[in-house]
């Protein structure tokens, strides 16, 4: 009898990284290795056990920048030339399992990019119109419509004003139970519309409301959810690259949602560029009803309580000149220069986490990821170094204007404009300079 010829088995190899090529997307190799062979070091690239390491590739098909590659020994090498003998050396095809055949299909059901629109009472929230910019953006280059969502009750005319703003298309769901916002409400509303009509991308407002929202709609939706982004953008694979601060604000991750859909984004206010309006833009409303009863819901809303600002309350977040001060201001008496540059100006005094820290500003004049997001059309930065964290929360300011003692500060590589020196010296002159100017005007 003729022996049988035994198989030659596949060697499997060893992961190993390429230099050069992390991109520290945020630990997404780590995340996908089931045997605990990979760590992250300080840089957030990885480090590879080869000891515990199996080669089951999963680090490598995960990796968005193609940074890990599979190492062979020269024995495994012979191996594998034999393998591939065997196999009449034709290229392996990758097995990919059900699960992974049946994600691939529902994804390509979806389309369109939604902005949900924030608003209260009626009244909408900024964010939503910046939210409807970037969105046309990353609707390009996916061929596909930018629409808006909207819940509310008579809030038909914001329909018309997302139209203004860019959307092609608008859902609505009008209703007086929805005139105050309840999460279980709005979540349900939000989740019907997105299963019957499947968008690919969905984004909100990193506001108090959105923030709620959001988190409930992608835990019902069974999806994932970036919060706070920074940045978007899609790569050549039609995947939503989701930019926000990670471990601490101390680098930027970039997060993609592969195998769930919708993918879903919550931006802060005044982060992305607000586009022009033409009022003479017209689209498709689509209307939706959903049965909602208030038996259903949990929550009930007594009573609505503004919240009063006193005549000298400081809203960072609509001023168009910033003067912020930082730890190189040194106490609390400084800040009375910076303020006199801001009356001058005709702007509003803001600061670091130091400043807050130290009780020199109020926590509401805060600016960076933990404070507010601003936008101005001019933001000097007095004494700030420029923390990352800081920097997330201004770096979409038209105009930069830098003031540190330190050449080497963080806050010169966004600057516009840089000042090397003595801001005690710097500051007062500017504002000296500034009386003169108008009076001679």
């Amino acid at each position: 009898m003729e022996e049988k010829k035994k198989k030659v088995k596949k060697p499997r190899g060893v992961a190993r990284l390429i230099p050069g090529k992390c991109i520290a997307c945020g630990a997404r190799c780590e995340a996908s290795c089931a045997k605990e062979a990979i760590t992250m070091n300080d840089k957030g690239e990885p480090i590879i056990d080869v000891k515990k390491c199996i080669g089951c590739n999963k680090c490598i098909k995960i990796c968005p920048a193609e940074a890990i590659e599979i190492y062979y020994t020269p024995e495994e090498l012979k191996i594998l030339a034999a393998w591939e003998k065997d196999k009449g050396a034709q290229a392996e095809v990758e097995e990919v399992d059900e699960e992974e055949a049946r994600s691939a299909a529902k994804i390509k059901e979806y389309k369109d990019v939604w902005v949900f629109v924030e608003q209260s009472e009626g009244e909408p929230a900024t964010v939503s119109w910046e939210l409807l910019g970037v969105g046309a953006r990353l609707a390009q280059p996916l061929g596909v419509k930018l629409c808006s969502l909207v819940v509310g009750s008579k809030v038909e005319a914001l329909c018309d004003e997302s139209f203004a703003y860019g959307a092609a298309t608008s859902y609505l769901v009008d209703d007086q139970i929805f005139f105050h916002y309840r999460t279980e409400a709005y979540r349900d509303a939000v989740c019907y519309l997105v299963d019957k009509y499947k968008p690919q991308i969905l984004l909100i407002g990193a506001t108090g409301l959105g923030r709620d929202l959001a988190g409930a709609v992608a835990t019902k939706l069974a999806t994932g959810l970036t919060a706070d982004c920074t940045g978007l953008d899609i790569d050549a694979h039609g995947f939503l690259l989701q930019t926000r601060p990670a471990f601490g604000g101390n680098i930027m991750a970039t997060i993609v949602t592969e195998r769930h859909r919708p993918q879903m984004a919550s931006v802060r206010p005044h982060v992305m560029p607000m586009p022009e309006k033409n009022p003479s833009r017209k689209g498709e409303i689509i209307r939706e009803s959903l049965k909602v009863s208030k038996d259903d819901l949990a929550v009930k809303v007594l009573e609505i309580i503004r919240d009063k600002k006193g005549k000298d309350a400081v809203d960072v977040t609509a001023a168009e000149i910033i003067v912020a001060g930082g730890a190189g201001m040194q106490s609390v008496d400084n800040f009375a220069i910076l303020q006199e540059l801001a009356t001058e100006l005709g702007g509003v005094v803001g600061g670091s986490r130091r400043a807050v820290d130290a009780c020199w500003i109020p926590v509401e004049c805060q600016i960076g990821q933990t404070g507010k997001t601003v936008g101005p059309k001019i933001y000097i930065a007095c004494g700030i170094s420029g923390a990352i964290q800081h920097l997330v929360g201004m770096q979409g300011s038209d105009v930069i204007i830098a003031i540190n003692n330190d050449k080497n500060a963080p806050i010169f590589e966004v600057a516009t404009y840089g000042i090397v020196g003595d801001v005690f010296k710097i500051i007062p002159a500017l504002t000296r300079r500034i009386r003169e100017l108008r009076a001679q005007k």
